[in-house]
């Protein structure tokens, strides 16, 4: 039977898992969760942030000249990655124990925390979802910022946790003194993106230590820094919390920086007894395959592929803030492989414009105004996405 997607979005029916042909729009388990839809046919977030989308992405990722919409690494995978991934390929056919550990010594020494305080997982997405899962079976609450990355919320709520949104402050920071406010007994996780995405802000580094370090003695609080790198310097990781015994939960991927989103590594580092919870219940480095972990192996010492990720991303990203002044429009300083601005067109038909012109982004409204996310590209796809979406009228 043809499936008729107008009709199931029009009736609210529409799953991400049912348009695998639009990455651009999945996130994390987002795959298995019902989208809701709204009277203006966006996809809802949360009472402040609202997706739009076009039917004509469901066939779109094939054809993109410049796929700019999912915050991917264009310069990646390394190539020191590449050959030990075909190398690795020989030796599928066991299981990956002594891998595993190795990556897990080298990723320890790195974040400087014993090696009992990580975790594996195929990308940092599945151990939000994990995390998600594990506390939240029997119900209570998620503090978060809003707008902010959606996969563990969701998943949380699936379950039957109920979100408390705390809106981002005015500079689109975290507002740390509301979110400690929203505790309450019910609540069992605080979630903090940062760099935060949607947005590519900042929180201030002493102000999220301090809040991070005072709080997580009354609840454990997430920090997903899967655009740490990018920030180049400008913030630093909570992982040193850990030593001080906080009940800090960090994320790390390889998706970004060391571009290896479709290879799927991650990890999380948290306190032992933390990770005691999630193992009762799953295995994080179950679902990592022998390629991608020898492949992670070499990108996590591939420093020159790292900070040629990160000169090449400001570069780009410069590029794109000169270009968009030109054309009159403000955007929110990213620290992340994205930038956010305000549009002065309808969200839906600025994306079928630029499709048409074979360059994909993404679309939001936020606090009543529409936003363009676009991701960093090469300096040849910026160029293309600057002079596309100066044609548009």
């Amino acid at each position: 039977m043809k499936l008729n997607r107008r009709n199931l979005i029009k009736n609210g029916l529409l799953t991400l898992g049912g348009i695998g042909l639009a990455p651009h729009l999945m996130e994390g388990a987002f795959a298995a969760t019902p989208m809701k839809i709204d009277a203006k046919n966006r996809l809802i977030y949360s009472p402040f942030m609202h997706e739009h989308f076009i039917e004509e992405s469901f066939n779109l990722a094939p054809i993109l000249k410049a796929k700019l919409n999912a915050n991917e690494n264009p310069y990646g995978p390394p190539l020191s990655a590449q050959n030990a991934i075909k190398e690795a390929v020989v030796g599928g056919n066991r299981y990956a124990w002594k891998e595993m550990s190795d990556l897990i010594s080298k990723i320890s020494k790195k974040e400087g925390v014993p090696a009992d305080h990580i975790m594996m997982g195929p990308g940092s997405s599945d151990l939000l979802e994990k995390v998600a899962i594990v506390l939240f079976m029997n119900g209570g609450n998620i503090v978060s910022a809003d707008p902010t990355y959606m996969s563990l919320i969701k998943v949380a709520e699936s379950v039957g946790a109920e979100w408390k949104a705390v809106p981002c402050k005015k500079d689109w920071s975290h507002d740390l003194k509301a979110m400690e406010a929203a505790i309450d007994k019910d609540t069992k996780l605080v979630y903090i993106c940062n760099p935060n995405n949607p947005t590519g802000t900042l929180t201030p580094i002493k102000e999220l230590e301090d809040f991070c370090s005072r709080v997580s003695e009354k609840v454990p609080i997430f920090i997903d820094e899967a655009y740490l790198e990018l920030a180049s310097g400008d913030t630093e990781s909570m992982v040193s919390l850990l030593s001080k015994k906080k009940n800090v939960i960090i994320a790390r991927t390889f998706s970004k920086v060391m571009g290896m989103a479709g290879i799927r590594v991650g990890y999380i580092a948290a306190l032992p007894s933390f990770l005691e919870q999630i193992n009762k219940i799953t295995r994080g480095g179950m679902g990592i395959s022998l390629p991608s972990i020898l492949g992670a192996t070499a990108a996590i010492e591939d420093k020159e592929f790292q900070d040629m990720t990160i000169r090449l991303n400001k570069e780009t990203k410069e590029y794109v803030y000169s270009e968009l002044t030109k054309m009159g429009y403000t955007y929110l300083p990213s620290y992340t492989n994205f930038i956010l601005f305000p549009i002065k067109m309808n969200g839906k038909e600025m994306l079928k414009k630029m499709s048409e012109k074979g360059v994909g982004v993404r679309s939001f409204d936020i606090f009543d105004q529409t936003y363009c996310r676009v991701s960093m590209g090469t300096m040849d796809e910026m160029k293309m996405f600057t002079k596309s979406f100066s044609e548009l009228s």
